[in-house]
Parts: C-alpha cells; structure tokens; sequence
C-alpha cells in the first residue's frame, strides 16, 4: 500500500485541526522550548557543568511536536538516543528532563539514564533505547499487549533513517504488519546515519516506499512543517486506533548540529546546511502564525522570552538537585 493524502476514518477533530488559536500557538511555544532547550544544554555541555555526553535535535522540532500532539493521553512513545525533543513533545517538563541530565536523583529516570535514556512511563514515554532500531520491536511488543488487553492505544515508535538498515527494522515492522498492531512508525529521515548519507546505504529513494514490502501503508511528509507532520500522524494514529494500522511515516528533515557534540558536520556541504536553514520548521511556522493573524512578531518574542525565562530558572534549580547516593545502586534492579 502505498502513499495516502486523504483521513482513511472519521474521527472528532482537535482544536489543531480546527485552527484553535490558543492551540496552534502552542505547538509553536512547544517547538520553541524544545529548541531552546537544546542550545541552552549544549552549552553546558560544552562548559563541563554536566556528565555524559548529548546527541540533539534542533531542526527536527517540528517531528517530535507534530507526531505527539496527534496522540491521546493514553497513548505511548518509543524514542532513541536523540531523545530530548520527543520528551519535551510528549509532556516532560524542561525541569525534570535537566535533573536527569545533571545526574540528580530527583531526575526521570532517577539520575540512572542520562541524556540517551529520558523518559518517564507516567507520561506515556519509554525512556529512550540507545541502540539503533532497538525501539522497533518493542513498540510492536507493546502494540501487541494493548490489542491483547482490548486497550484503546497506540504506540508511536520514534527512529532515524539509519535505523532501516537493522534487522530490527524488518523484524519489528514484519511483526506489526502480519499482526495488524497499532505502531506508527515513524522515521525521521534527516539524510543522514551518523555521518552517512541515505542514499548511499538504499536503492529506493523514498524509506515510505519499504512500506509495500510489508503490506502497509507507507508516506513521506514535510518533516519541517509542523501541521503537515500533525495531519499526517492524526490520520495514521486513527488507523492503528481502528484496527487498520500499522502505518510507516517518513518525516523528512534535518539536523543542524552534528550526529554528537564532538561531531563538528564536516560531512554535510555548506550549500545544503544553507538550504534547510531556510526551511526552518519554527521559522516557517511563525510565518504561518503570522499572516494567519494570529499573533504579531512581538507576541511570538515573548513566547520565546518565556521559555528562555523558564529554562534558566530550571537550570539554577537543577545545580542544587541531590546525587544518587550508593544505595541507589541497588534500586530499580530486576536481573
């Protein structure tokens, strides 16, 4: 089955879909915070304040916050070492996604994850899976006990374009298919795997196009543009809910900082940063904001005021957060 444009169900539309202003702006504050949040802890990474090392997102925001604001309460993601976005897209707050990066016990995950594991379950987000594709087969195995337990959720399982070349991959989504599971698969192609390109590792030129291989539905969509990103997920989320899924979503973008902070993108030609400067998902959606009416350049500064003003006040809290203590090794230990 291949690429799919119209809503294949009926379902009760969102304030998003029926232009909300309240909610638009805050898809728009949402991706700011995530970009915000990103150049705030690169920084502190770089100064030494924390541990560890970070793998970010900024350019990607409008992925994260589309696919998410199409999910319900009940429903969970799966996400990757890259995995700051998805958390703050699907509810964490900036303050316990810095304690857990600062090593705090008061963290998500306890201090015990780090910036590659965020996550917190209560909100519906799995803490982040480091190895590439590792989250394919465990969104179908969730997938798999909400159909079981008759559960009205669906599972959005997070990936990059590098993750298609595992056999988790095949194995994970051949899984969903046979079984007619409720995962969205969604792929964020930013054309690279690490410091390879797509095109050099498949044939295909789309990774929607692998979807027919499985007998789903496969679609490539404007991973910059927030509202594409939104419908697209809205659409495929209501056939997984339905019965009708899986569905594989490839979002296409790109990240402006290297693969890890020690990755300065040497790999990646000038002319080619320059054009997806321009197709900046939080630029071009304020532009939207705007000649919609809905807000002015100053109400959109202010946005951006507040999340800046929001963020510092996180990070002078989060320096005063408690470490673990050595009998927290013991906790939270099954095998």
């Amino acid at each position: 089955m291949q690429e799919q444009t119209s809503t294949p169900n009926e379902h009760p539309p969102h304030s998003i879909e029926r232009g909300h202003r309240d909610s638009l702006l805050g898809l728009y504050e949402r991706m700011v915070l995530i970009r915000e949040f990103e150049e705030g802890v690169k920084f502190l990474f770089l100064e030494g304040t924390m541990p560890g090392t970070i793998h970010q997102c900024q350019g990607q925001e409008a992925t994260a916050v589309g696919v998410c604001a199409a999910l319900d309460p009940g429903d969970f993601i799966t996400s990757t070492f890259r995995g700051h976005g998805h958390a703050l897209a699907k509810g964490l707050t900036p303050e316990e996604l810095l304690f857990e990066l600062f090593g705090a016990a008061t963290g998500c995950c306890k201090g015990k994850g780090g910036s590659m594991h965020v996550g917190n379950m209560a909100r519906g987000m799995v803490p982040g899976i480091a190895i590439v594709g590792g989250g394919i087969p465990l969104a179908a195995g969730m997938a798999l006990a909400f159909k079981m337990r008759k559960q009205q959720s669906v599972v959005a399982c997070f990936f990059g374009d590098g993750a298609v070349a595992e056999g988790a991959f095949h194995e994970g989504v051949n899984l969903a298919a046979i079984w007619d599971l409720p995962v969205l698969f969604v792929c964020e192609n930013n054309l690279y795997g690490a410091s390879t390109r797509v095109d050099q590792v498949m044939r295909v030129k789309q990774i929607a196009d692998r979807a027919a291989g499985y007998g789903i539905r496969g679609q490539t969509v404007d991973g910059n543009d927030v509202l594409a990103v939104y419908q697209a997920a809205r659409a495929a989320v209501a056939e997984c809910r339905s019965g009708q899924g899986p569905v594989l979503l490839e979002l296409l973008t790109y990240r402006r900082t290297g693969h890890s902070r020690r990755d300065a993108c040497h790999y990646q030609p000038p002319e080619e940063r320059e054009e997806w400067s321009r197709r900046d998902p939080i630029d071009r959606f304020a532009q939207v904001l705007i000649e919609r009416g809905l807000v002015d350049q100053a109400g959109l500064d202010q946005i951006r005021t507040r999340v800046q003003g929001r963020f510092q006040a996180a990070v002078e809290t989060a320096r005063a957060q408690p470490l673990p203590t050595l009998d927290d090794l013991t906790t939270d230990v099954f095998s």
